[in-house]
């Protein structure tokens, strides 16, 4: 019934930004625990598009609509202003189409979702390159100044990195204008820390975390796929997705997390 109604509207946009609200309020990775990250989020991600689309009506003559906002209402929790200072809101961002300005965008809405001015710290995932290609600090230059510049308007704190070396980290850190506050290891490829990487981090105050991401946590076949098993018989081979930003919001006293959530951004290439 409202699936009609959503296909309508997927075939006439020509973006669509999809919101999974607080996933500790509705409960979405149920079926399996513990799920792997890139499970996580495309089981989110389905039911977010699965739910929105039992309750878009039928009554569709309204013009195109460009952009399309996707997201259950009961499941967006906007956090307390009197709360606040309380609370420390990270994000982790993965660029999946190559394109540094998608990271305003994503902090954008993220704030605009939680109800802050700003986050107080995001990491960026090395955005997606060719195969036979080495990651270098060209590479990552103009996504680095796009976060330096949210970090110089105040949108966000401190700005973190993910998976590099001692090499392209020491690189990173003596171009930036704003230095990289963390980096992020990878433990399915590398148990314990490098050495070398250790003490750069400890010389220079770089604080070292860990996470379990795949290289890529969500990539274009799956999007499509979980598009396609929601929303039957939609065009899912024109939607890419642009981007995806994972947030929580922690209870600094007692370090408890109170909200997660995803935000992501897709395009539709229509011929």
């Amino acid at each position: 019934m409202g699936t009609e109604g959503a296909r309508s509207l997927l075939e006439r946009a020509r973006s669509l930004t999809l919101q999974t609200g607080n996933l500790l309020n509705w409960g979405c990775p149920r079926k399996k625990c513990p799920a792997t990250p890139g499970e996580e989020v495309q089981e989110c991600i389905q039911k977010t598009l699965t739910e929105w689309s039992s309750k878009v009506g039928q009554d569709l003559n309204q013009e195109t609509v460009e952009v399309l906002e996707c997201a259950v209402a009961q499941a967006i929790e906007k956090i307390n202003p009197e709360e606040r200072d309380e609370l420390k809101v990270s994000a982790k961002l993965f660029i999946v189409g190559s394109n540094s300005s998608s990271i305003r965008d994503a902090v954008d809405l993220a704030c605009s979702a939680l109800g802050v001015a700003q986050l107080d710290s995001v990491i960026i995932a090395p955005p997606p390159i060719e195969d036979g290609t080495s990651l270098s600090l060209e590479y990552l230059q103009p996504y680095w100044q796009e976060l330096e510049n949210l970090v110089q308007n105040k949108k966000i704190v401190a700005i973190g990195t993910s998976d590099l070396d001692k090499a392209l980290l020491e690189q990173l850190y003596l171009w930036a204008q704003v230095k990289p506050s963390s980096n992020q290891v990878n433990l399915a490829s590398c148990c314990v820390m490098p050495p070398d990487l250790t003490a750069f981090a400890k010389e220079f105050d770089i604080q070292l975390l860990t996470h379990n991401d795949p290289k890529e946590l969500l990539c274009e076949a799956s999007f499509q796929e979980v598009l396609q098993e929601s929303i039957q018989n939609v065009k899912a081979n024109e939607w890419i997705p642009l981007w995806l930003l994972r947030y929580s919001v922690i209870v600094k006293s007692r370090g408890i997390i109170k909200s997660k959530g995803y935000i992501m951004q897709a395009k539709r290439n229509a011929s």
